[in-house]
């Protein structure tokens, strides 16, 4: 089905309050929370690039280690890349796909985000976990 996500656990047609849409500002500091994936609770974040919200588990596709090097620094010193503190692998922000390192070809896991009402919104449909 169109925007699914598989792994992210059922809620009918939900979405949850991740942060105020001003706590991202444009490649700059990301916002972390916690987010039912597969069953278990997860580290994710939420980072501002080109004007919209991107959002991805906070888990690099090498190893499962979470990315920031300073809690919620995600960018790189160019602010371009999502960068690895662990070991370098560069993503990049709005498709979460590694252009750099270990991992290169691999992807982030994405989530389901949008924003509305001056607010940013983790959307949970009903069919994520089928297919």
């Amino acid at each position: 089905m169109r925007g699914q996500v598989r792994g992210i656990a059922p809620v009918a047609d939900a979405a949850r309050v991740i942060c105020a849409s001003d706590a991202l500002i444009e490649r700059g500091k990301g916002v972390r929370f916690t987010v039912d994936y597969q069953g278990e609770s997860r580290p994710a974040f939420a980072i501002r690039f080109d004007g919209r919200v991107y959002a991805y588990l906070n888990s690099c596709a090498h190893i499962q280690v979470e990315l920031d090097w300073l809690e919620a620094e995600f960018f790189d010193q160019s602010k371009l890349y999502l960068i690895c503190a662990t070991h370098g692998a560069t993503y990049e922000p709005n498709s979460g796909y590694c252009v750099l390192g270990p991992c290169r070809g691999k992807k982030l896991v994405s989530l389901p985000v949008r924003e509305r009402d001056g607010e940013v919104l983790l959307v949970m449909e009903s069919d994520t976990n089928h297919g």
